[in-house]
Formats: structure tokens, sequence, C-alpha cells
């Protein structure tokens, strides 16, 4: 499957004048003067058996580039190149006759797909037995749940043996037992040589299921590599947002100024490799020559604290340079912060550290592959079962 420039148009009509207008240019060949961009410049080449996560806020233009890629709509522009039988399931009930039983709309989704009457019955029982809705099988479409159409949905979709799957948000409808259910599917899929696109809002199915990811940010490709890396930068693109959304102002501009002032500030490397030493220095000014304290702090880019310490905790007495400066350097052995964004800040205290007069910050970028939870790695060790 590929991909090459690929962009898609609508037209942005806000008046009846407007729809006039839009028809008479289109008669006369004409394209919309007044176009909304979906879709632009995305770019990708998807091969057998690879998995492919795409990811990207409400709007962004993932549902669009599914539906491109299973021909559901044309692009405006660029080429689109799909070798293999496609199995999709887009938006929720897409291709199902609401008047029809469950059972009607296996034969129906199945004839639609060219398989002839006995292929359809050997298929049956399997799709049944998938969706497991019970005797709703028999009801009409329109009175099944959200969840049960997209358990009839994903098992037609699964049982004509697809060459590639195209799925949008499946697990985030069905319920826990579902989505362990269509996640072993995926991976059988994925194992057997299959090739999967998968939209999801949970960075951790991306993570499970795909290989690569693509970020999609108002319709352009904003990233695309690897799924962890990928996945990871969306996570702190949304925090920065919270805590940009929380303050008024980034976190970097919320800086107080006093008598105690962090003259200079800076960590060893601002971009590390997960487990790597890090160590903060600094100096501080004093207007009366004490030595003061001073306040480490790491948080998480959405401003979660992770850890602090400050200097009179551990009975430390920062270096005399001069009347009124005092240098610091603190080092994190083997940071064992998970992969992710981070802020190094560091606070000027009166010396008795009960006041806080100026606060600087620095970026810390921590890189690597894991798939484990939470904001640090803490050292474990599995046991089999077996004394030793």
């Amino acid at each position: 499957m590929q991909l090459a420039h690929v962009g898609k148009d609508y037209a942005k009509v806000d008046t009846r004048g407007g729809r006039l207008r839009l028809v008479y240019d289109l008669l006369r060949g004409r394209g919309a003067a007044h176009v909304f961009s979906a879709l632009d410049d995305v770019t990708l080449t998807l091969s057998r058996g690879e998995s492919l996560g795409i990811i990207g806020e409400n709007g962004a233009g993932k549902s669009t580039l599914l539906k491109i890629v299973a021909g559901v709509i044309e692009p405006t522009r660029g080429n689109v190149s799909v070798n293999g039988r496609v199995g999709a399931l887009l938006e929720l009930g897409a291709g199902f006759h609401p008047d029809y039983t469950g059972l009607a709309n296996i034969e129906l989704a199945a004839a639609l797909l060219g398989l002839t009457p006995r292929e359809i019955a050997a298929k049956r029982d399997e799709i049944i037995a998938f969706a497991d809705i019970g005797d709703h099988i028999r009801d009409p479409i329109k009175q099944y749940s959200s969840g049960m159409v997209v358990r009839l949905g994903f098992a037609i979709a699964t049982a004509l043996a697809p060459e590639i799957l195209i799925t949008d948000e499946v697990l985030a409808v069905g319920d826990e037992s579902f989505q362990k259910r269509c996640i072993a599917w995926m991976e059988r899929f994925l194992d057997g040589g299959g090739t999967l696109l998968l939209c999801s809002h949970s960075m951790y199915h991306i993570q499970k299921l795909c290989r690569h990811a693509m970020w999609l940010k108002d319709g352009r490709v904003e990233q695309f590599g690897l799924s962890e890396d990928v996945t990871r930068a969306y996570l702190t693109y949304h925090e920065e947002k919270a805590a940009t959304s929380k303050s008024g102002m980034p976190l970097a501009e919320a800086m107080a100024t006093g008598a105690y002032a962090v003259n200079s500030f800076d960590a060893s490397v601002d971009d590390i490799i997960h487990g790597e030493d890090v160590s903060v220095r600094g100096d501080v000014y004093s207007p009366d020559g004490r030595a003061p304290v001073v306040v480490i702090g790491i948080v998480r880019a959405d401003g979660t604290p992770v850890f602090g310490v400050a200097s009179d905790m551990d009975r430390v007495a920062l270096r005399k340079c001069d009347d009124h400066r005092f240098e610091f350097t603190l080092t994190f052995p083997a940071l064992p912060l998970q992969p992710g964004k981070y802020w190094i800040k560091a606070h000027a205290a009166d010396p008795e550290g009960l006041r806080v007069f100026d606060n600087v910050e620095r970026p810390l970028v921590v890189r690597g592959r894991t798939r484990e939870l939470g904001l640090v790695h803490l050292v474990h060790r599995w046991h089999d079962g077996i004394d030793r």
C-alpha cells in the first residue's frame, strides 16, 4: 500500500447562494472557490505484514485518511495504491441496514463482498460466535447498542479473511472481554502476514499492536516513526497543552524574582537515554553573603511532581565563590525516569529555607523504548515459582 502526497478538500458553503454558486462552478468544470483541507500532503508506504497506528486530535484527518485507503472516498490530489483484499470497520454501523436483523446483515455484507451462498453459509456460525450477542442476532440492527453494532461489524470484517484491515476506534466501544478478543485476533492476523491500520485514542493499544505510528495534526503529518516515539511525543504535546491552559502561560515563562536569585542554571544534558546520569549545576546570588538554600525539583510536562529535594534536607552547604555568589551541583546517577518530557526546576530560597525568591527551569527529554507504565522505572525481578 502506497500513498503519495495525498490530500482531500471539502467545499465550504455558508449560505444558500453559496451552494448555488458551488453547483454552478462544478457544472462549468471549476473547482470550489472556498475549501477546507481535511488532509494535505500525506505520504506513506506500508508493506505486507506491517502495522501502522494513526493518532491525532478530533478533526485531525484520521478518519478521512482511512476512508481514502478503504476506497470510500476519492482524494482531491495525490496517488493511492492498495494491493490486497481490504476489510474496513469505519463509522459505527456503516454498511448495515437498520431494519434488517443481524443475520440478514451478515448475508447482505458477505454478498456485497462477493461471497457465494455456500461461502456465506460456511462463515455464518464463525461470525455469530465471534460477535457473541446471543439471541439479539435475530433482532433489527436499529435496536442494537453501539457495542453490539461494533461486535457484529468486527466479526464480519475479520471473518472474511482480509489482507488489509482498517479499523477506526473499534476498541473504544466494546467491553473489556470483547477488546481482549479483538486484540488477540489482531495479533494472530499480524503474525499471519496481515496488514493493519489502526486508528485509536488509546496509546496503549497503538504501542501494543502497531510497530509504527503516524501523528496527524490539522490534516498534515506531524510525526512518523516507531510507535513508542510518536505516542510519547503526542502525549507530551497534550501534557504541555494542559499545563499551559492551567497556568495561562508556558512553564518556562513562569519565573519569580527576588533577593536570592539563580544567576546561572544548567543541566549536563537536555536529551538523555533512559538510565543515564544527569547533573544539575548553577550559582545563586545572596544579597547578605549568607549561604542560601537551593531546591531542585523534577516535574512532568503537565506539571505532575516527580521528585524534589532541598540542599538543607541533605545538610549540604553550597560552595562560596565570592562575597555574594554560591555554586551548587546535584547529580542523579542512572536517572530512573520513564521516557517522556520533563522539567528540571531550581529554586533559590533564603538560608532558613522558608521563602523562595527565584525559580528557573530547563527541559529534559528522556528517550528510550519501553512499554512500562508510570513515571519512574523501578528495578524489579520476576520469579518463576521454582525454588532455587
